[in-house]
């Protein structure tokens, strides 16, 4: 079973090592140590259900339902495109984390923007369901459950790592000035995304 396992971690972590929107949002949040542990907890396990449900061969969803791609595309293009204008608008006032006395968002907000970055972002679902769940028919049975296990147990590592390794680039990120430039760069990642999702489109 090591075997299995192990390519199911490493197709996991391989996948998910790309940066995007969700990691991002991870990343900024474990630097301002704000509900790192559920926001990564929620990310885990939302991972964990999508693999689990490529795994159990339920990628036919797209091919059952033509729309379902395009719709998720256009859902998390908008979504992509309001919060890159957020973070960007934050980048140009310099109002960005670091100001111990602004509104930290709630846990509610922050598990909810999560819940956007990961639900609607059709990638998501072509990474995990799709592509983790076509690797995943190579194995039968109780092999195909350790390749699984795998991928599940890489998105845990991934996530723990991002949210809480975070902390060691604080120091990198000590003035406004640096926070203005994550900001900025966080919202171009967002808005070049949301151009490629909208291009694909049809």
């Amino acid at each position: 079973m090591l075997a299995p396992l192990t390519v199911g971690f490493a197709t996991g972590l391989s996948l998910i090592l790309a940066i995007g929107a969700q990691n991002a949002f991870v990343l900024r949040q474990g630097l301002m140590r704000r509900h790192v542990l559920p926001l990564v907890m929620f990310c885990a396990v939302s991972d964990a259900v999508l693999i689990a449900a490529g795994v159990a061969g339920f990628g036919v969803l797209a091919t059952r339902w033509p729309a379902f791609p395009d719709l998720m595309a256009a859902a998390g293009a908008a979504f992509l495109v309001v919060y890159g204008a957020l973070r960007l608008r934050a980048a140009w006032r310099g109002d960005g984390a670091l100001d111990p006395g602004g509104q930290a968002p709630t846990l509610a907000a922050t598990l909810g923007t999560a819940a956007a970055f990961t639900w609607l972002n059709p990638h998501v679902y072509l990474d995990t369901v799709g592509l983790i769940g076509a690797v995943s028919t190579q194995f039968e049975g109780p092999a195909r459950l350790a390749f699984g296990t795998g991928a599940v147990t890489a998105s845990f590592a991934f996530f723990f790592a991002l949210g809480f390794g975070a902390r060691g680039l604080a120091p990198l990120l000590s003035t406004r000035r640096a926070w203005r430039m994550l900001d900025a760069g966080i919202g171009l990642v967002m808005w070049a995304l949301a151009a490629k999702l909208l291009a694909g489109l049809g």
